[in-house]
């Protein structure tokens, strides 16, 4: 690409997280501008290779986020950070709701990486993936002079995130006496009483991928949950990979996942550390086998416990809304999984959409949904209802209602199966970011990602408590 001058940042756009500042402020350091949209898993694996870049080169450039809307949901400021933080970003970021920045620079997809010399030129472009980041950040910053702290000051974020008991709590799993955690955000899956008085914890608390008992073991980012038995097993979704937990030691091991995202490949697992796993999210366990919601290359997986093999069930690749059998069948980055009576329900959160796949066959029906690029919270009839950015399902064990976590309304749902309606329940405020539900002791759990709480709704009441976590 030829070296040429580029325009400043889009004066309008919001600053999320650090004090405005502009190119023309910056020069004298290499830039780098990533166009992405939070609510991504292709554009979350794009930015994690940059933060692992940059932990290797400190100091060597500023990276500035522009965050570029897909859903209305990410058009608040406060919603778009919450996602971007989720994934552990603490670049200076900006909100690019009316997408000036993204015309300004002539950008045509998520992710694309703008790189920009020191003398404000841009000097390359990166768009989608690929193995050229490393040479090509490493040609960037060649000869540039080391950036003090002092220097970037109006390029640091503020207001980070408050230390409370929960970071982004994603996954629960709830029995007749405990409720399980997946404390994302601490890198830690906890053990609680209905209370929320922490009994134990399985990791370390830092984000690596480290089996072991309880003093040793360590996850990163852990996302969906699943028990089965004695085995609690878990989506280690930074680590991409699928994990355990035996709850009679507190043993943790790795069923599949070598901790970086690649292409799983159908077979035998002999060796676990050789398989590769792309985002796992949502995990569900029937017939002996755990099915994965595989968010990073938009496909529907099993884990055969006894046979310990993994299989390519459904879904083409494509990030697409598209109904069939097996892989003739298409996903937008499904986030959860629900299973009953041979039926695997699926909440496709870029689809904004609640699918179906029968176990015996492969069958994948979409029952909420309208299309990938449509999305709002209209109730009533499946042909019309609509949803946004869905991330979480959970089944009542009393009646045929699929629950659902509709993050992008900040709303709880729920669905009549065999044919029912759409419905809002009513709650007493909206939620903030949930992405997590289970159901147990005659309530729903909910997992209020972005307050950092874990809440209790009774159905019959209608009572919305708050599970107080203390440790």
């Amino acid at each position: 690409m030829n070296v040429q001058p580029v325009q400043d940042l889009p004066e309008f756009a919001t600053w999320l997280n650090a004090t405005p500042t502009t190119l023309t402020e910056l020069r004298g350091r290499p830039v780098v501008l990533a166009f992405v949209n939070a609510a991504s898993v292709w554009c979350a694996h794009r930015l994690a290779e940059l933060a692992q870049w940059q932990s290797r080169n400190p100091g060597k450039l500023q990276l500035l986020i522009l965050q570029v809307p897909r859903f209305d949901c990410e058009r608040d400021p406060e919603q778009a950070l919450k996602l971007l933080r989720r994934q552990g970003l603490t670049a200076p970021a900006l909100l690019d709701a009316d997408w000036d920045g993204w015309r300004r620079f002539n950008v045509t997809a998520w992710p694309t990486l703008v790189l920009l010399d020191a003398q404000g030129r841009e000097v390359d472009r990166l768009v989608g993936f690929g193995d050229e980041l490393e040479r090509s950040l490493n040609a960037l910053c060649r000869g540039a002079a080391p950036v003090h702290d002092g220097d970037a000051s109006r390029a640091r974020e503020l207001h980070p995130e408050p230390r409370l008991p929960l970071l982004f709590p994603t996954g629960l799993v709830v029995t007749t006496e405990r409720l399980y955690i997946a404390d994302s955000g601490h890198h830690r899956v906890l053990e609680c009483s209905h209370g929320g008085r922490v009994l134990r914890q399985f990791g370390l608390g830092t984000a690596d991928m480290m089996d072991g008992g309880p003093g040793e073991a360590a996850f990163n980012r852990p996302q969906g949950l699943a028990l089965e038995r004695e085995w609690l097993y878990v989506a280690d979704t930074g680590n991409h990979a699928l994990r355990r937990i035996h709850l009679l030691n507190g043993q943790v091991d790795t069923l599949c996942g070598n901790g970086r995202p690649g292409e799983p490949r159908e077979g035998a697992v002999t060796d676990p550390r050789q398989v590769a796993l792309n985002h796992p999210q949502g995990l569900a366990v029937a017939d002996n086998q755990i099915h994965i919601a595989m968010a990073g290359d938009n496909r529907i997986w099993s884990y055969h416990l006894g046979q310990r093999t993994l299989s390519w069930r459904a879904g083409s690749g494509a990030i697409d809304l598209r109904d069939g059998s097996g892989h003739m069948a298409a996903f937008a980055q499904p986030a959860a999984l629900a299973a009953v009576q041979q039926v695997l329900y699926v909440c496709d959160a870029l689809g904004s959409s609640i699918r179906s796949m029968q176990l015996r066959g492969d069958l994948v029906q979409t029952l909420v949904g309208q299309g990938l690029w449509s999305f709002g919270d209209e109730d009533g009839p499946r042909a019309t209802a609509q949803l946004q950015y869905p991330q979480a399902i959970a089944l009542s064990p009393d009646a045929p209602l699929l629950w659902i976590a509709d993050a992008g309304n900040g709303r709880l749902r729920t669905l009549r199966l065999g044919g029912g309606e759409l419905s809002t329940v009513e709650l007493p405020r909206r939620l903030h970011g949930p992405a997590g539900l289970a159901m147990g002791g005659g309530a729903v759990w909910i997992a209020e990602t972005n307050a950092h709480a874990v809440l209790r709704f009774d159905p019959v009441s209608g009572v919305l408590s708050d599970v107080p976590i203390s440790e």
